[in-house]
């Protein structure tokens, strides 16, 4: 099985430093960059990706475009900031050629401030991340993309770690980020909150995070990445109302 690598980057040098060289094994990586400012292409080039620019329009057309520059069927769709493990890439080289299977779910670990979370949401479910192009691709969504697939598909064992966050200051960079995202899409979509909805959805968010979800088990970390998801809810529909109210 041929496999091409694709990621879609903007100023990710430094985590592309500790990702690339966990994909030598594939035939070729792909990087789509959205023209970086830092030593994203230099970084990429050292290890031997194919590099194109291009504009961001949002994940799921992005991650297209790279994809139809790949010159192997199977494709492997990894972020920046994502390691794969050792037993993780041991396993998908041991993949024989099944013709009934089309694409592969693979678990990922949320890692922040260091600690590796094996419990929580973000950490409980498989995402389709190997797969054949021949039956299936991402959708054009703007946030939230995945991959459409016609045909079965199996689970692979190991697991995929993802250092979303180096620190706060850099969560707080994606947090304004993705809640403009979430929020234009939101309206766009012609929903509609009210202020006081806004207001008494944190402890809401903040009590289906943190117990629901069993981030109480993942230590301070748990808790503090709880009170943060909760406030990034509250921001996304406060700035979804405030659209609303001023355009």
């Amino acid at each position: 099985m041929r496999v091409s690598a694709v990621i879609i980057a903007k100023n990710e040098a430094e985590n592309l430093q500790k990702s690339l060289p966990k994909l030598g094994w594939c035939d070729e990586i792909i990087v789509v960059d959205d023209y970086s400012t830092d030593n994203t292409e230099a970084v990429s080039l050292s290890f031997g990706c194919k590099v194109f620019k291009r504009k961001f329009d949002g994940f799921g057309t992005q991650k297209r475009f790279g994809i139809s520059h790949a010159s192997h069927d199977w494709i492997l769709n990894i972020d920046a900031d994502e390691i794969l493990s050792n037993e993780l890439i041991q396993e998908i080289q041991s993949i024989i050629e099944d013709i009934d299977i089309q694409a592969y779910e693979i678990p990922i670990r949320h890692v922040f401030l260091g600690k590796i979370f094996k419990y929580g949401k973000e950490s409980a479910y498989f995402h389709l991340r190997l797969f054949n192009r021949q039956f299936g691709n991402f959708n054009e969504a703007t946030v939230h993309e995945k991959v459409i697939i016609d045909g079965k598909t199996a689970r692979l064992k190991h697991n995929i770690l993802h250092y979303s966050y180096k620190d706060l200051h850099h969560y707080f960079d994606k947090f304004n980020r993705y809640t403009e995202i979430g929020a234009e899409k939101l309206k766009q979509q012609g929903k509609k909150r009210s202020l006081l909805v806004c207001i008494g959805s944190f402890p809401i968010y903040f009590i289906k995070h943190y117990f629901i979800y069993r981030n109480f088990m993942n230590g301070w970390q748990g808790f503090l990445w709880s009170y943060l998801n909760a406030w990034y809810h509250t921001v996304k529909y406060l700035k979804l109302f405030s659209k609303n109210n001023l355009s």
